[in-house]
């Protein structure tokens, strides 16, 4: 039974709303498990909210250490300003709750809507990020001060115990929250629908709590505005649910064009294929189809171009062929299936292991009729046997072996090295563990990044492989932006001195770019194209010369994996 309120004498001073018992439907023990289930339900819907901004800023503008760094840093700031706002609405706690809920549940809710819209449309979206941090810290901030004032009101404890069960209720829900986006929330809703639900859920608990739990507390006029804003917000979050695939869609079409035919969340990354539908598309190396020339797309990065890929992973392959006996090899990376297209050019390959971490590329690859006429269907090759797994810990396992068959070459056909999430797989531990799978006369070859523009980085990762005892060859491959076919007049040449490259780092008037690659071994590594290759369409093997090194004091000196290669701090 629940004990009436104590009557107000007359000329008594008027208790505030935060130091009376609150007037429940239910038993004060039962009142206040709600209590801390919504505070379980808004802490998870707060995480999930900090984690969906992250991912988002960092598959937008990339850089995922700078991104987590603005939106935490910008967050935990904002939360202090919503504790300090939030004593105000004491007095009123209740109403003041159910408001903050309805506003974090669509302002967290359409947040990653709006960030791709800023992206798609205006091109940008760090402002909009800030914004978005800043305005949903504002409001999990203000939420705990009230969520206080409201247990206390269902049964007077002591501060300290009010205050313990309070936090854990938050730091369990931070837990789930956090291991419900990437487990649940992003492979099975992504992220736009995701981020939707999570506020729909948000709203129905401010909802529940407020409207039915502290009902008596809210004025008639109160408790008909506070269920008008949360009945707006749960249909507009619906119809942002409902229109999200469309939308996805638009803002796709904006950012890659209208030839945008495949576009899937892997789990891993989103990849993005444009082009290469017509007849002849990716038939011929470089050569354009009815649907335009193929391109794929890894989390908005370009990585594969039909027009000129080609002399990208000839570059790769073919020096490192060259260099000795090449019946095993290994390709990390790789998935799309390129470059060991270019490896079954030699005759003499009798196996190939590729060791691909997205299994989705790897279906594409085979499945999808552009890439798969582009690869030559070189994964469905019986020589070829494809490991889905991540290159780092699969070199670690085999390593562990011990008595694992080594490889006459390795070929390195990882993202860029500039990308802070593949940091380790640019580093001296990468770099050991790959040496030890060589056979004596092994080769391994790795892209470097590109040694023009970002020409520390590219000396830091040939550092980086000898620290391990490997000798290298840079060299890098000349280039005409897309659009340009190649040939043969084009050449692979041997990688300047730093001082030069820094000297040569603006573009020339016909608009050159350079991938830059290094050849590594046991022992000075021969550099060359084999003679009984077949002609490289790209690259020309007369002007294939040895590189020199650069100087020492333009690189950094191998790094290990626990040192973050940042593209800043390279450049």
């Amino acid at each position: 039974m629940i004990d009436p309120p104590e009557p107000v004498l007359p000329g008594a001073p008027e208790v505030p709303e935060d130091m009376t018992p609150a007037r429940l439907p239910v038993p004060a023990g039962p009142g206040r498990l709600l209590v801390l289930a919504v505070v379980f339900v808004c802490a998870a819907c707060g995480l999930v909210y900090e984690l969906e901004l992250v991912a988002l800023a960092t598959y937008l503008v990339g850089d995922s250490v700078t991104q987590a760094s603005v939106v935490l840093s910008v967050m935990v700031f904002a939360m202090g300003v919503g504790a300090l706002l939030a004593k105000r609405l004491r007095c009123r706690a209740a109403v003041g709750f159910g408001a903050i809920e309805a506003g974090l549940a669509l302002v967290g809710g359409c947040s990653a809507m709006a960030l791709y819209a800023c992206f798609a449309w205006f091109g940008q979206s760090r402002s909009a990020l800030v914004g978005f941090s800043l305005a949903i810290g504002i409001l999990i901030g203000a939420e705990v001060p009230l969520l206080m004032t409201l247990i206390q009101r269902v049964r007077r404890q002591d501060a300290g115990g009010a205050v313990a069960d309070l936090f854990a209720a938050d730091y369990v829900g931070a837990l789930v929250g956090g291991l419900a986006f990437p487990f649940l929330l992003l492979p099975g809703f992504g992220q736009l629908t995701g981020a939707l639900i999570t506020g729909g859920v948000n709203a129905v608990a401010g909802g529940v709590l407020v409207l039915w739990l502290f009902r008596r507390d809210l004025s008639g006029r109160a408790r008909w505005a506070l269920f008008a804003a949360n009945a707006l917000v749960l249909a507009l979050l619906a119809a942002g649910m409902m229109l999200a695939a469309p939308f996805e869609r638009a803002a796709r079409q904006a950012v890659y064009g209208s030839s945008a035919r495949v576009a899937v969340q892997t789990g891993i990354q989103e990849v993005v294929m444009t082009g290469g539908t017509g007849a002849g598309a990716g038939a011929g190396r470089g050569r354009k189809g009815s649907g335009g020339p193929l391109a794929l797309y890894l989390d908005g990065r370009l990585r594969v171009s039909a027009e000129n890929e080609f002399r990208y992973h000839e570059a790769l392959v073919h020096p490192a062929m060259a260099g000795g006996p090449h019946r095993r090899v290994l390709v990390l990376g790789g998935g799309d299936g390129l470059a060991v297209r270019e490896i079954l050019h030699h005759r003499s390959v009798r196996s190939v292991t590729v060791v691909e971490l997205d299994p989705g590329v790897l279906k594409l690859a085979r499945t999808d009729p552009g890439l798969s006429r582009l690869n030559h269907r070189s994964l469905g090759d019986p020589r070829v046997h494809v490991v889905t797994a991540d290159a780092f810990d699969w070199l670690r396992q085999r390593g562990l072996r011990g008595r694992a068959a080594p490889y006459d070459v390795i070929v390195s056909d990882l993202p860029d090295p500039g990308i802070a999430a593949s940091t380790k797989l640019y580093s001296q531990e990468f770099y050991g563990l790959a040496a030890r799978l060589l056979a004596p006369d092994g080769r391994l070859v790795v892209h470097a990044g590109p040694p023009v523009e970002r020409a520390r980085l590219y000396w830091t990762v040939e550092s980086t492989l000898r620290s391990v005892g490997l000798a290298t060859v840079p060299y890098r491959l000349s280039g005409r932006p897309a659009g340009f076919s190649g040939g043969p007049d084009r050449t692979v040449d041997a990688a300047p001195p730093v001082d030069a490259e820094v000297r040569a780092a603006r573009p020339s008037a016909g608009g050159d770019r350079y991938w830059g690659f290094v050849l590594a071994a046991r022992h000075r590594p021969r550099f060359g194209l084999a003679p009984d290759a077949p002609p490289p369409a790209g690259i020309g093997r007369a002007e294939l010369q040895a590189g020199r090194r650069g100087e020492a004091r333009d690189r950094m000196p191998g790094l290990p994996a626990s040192t973050l290669m940042h593209p800043r701090y390279l450049d």
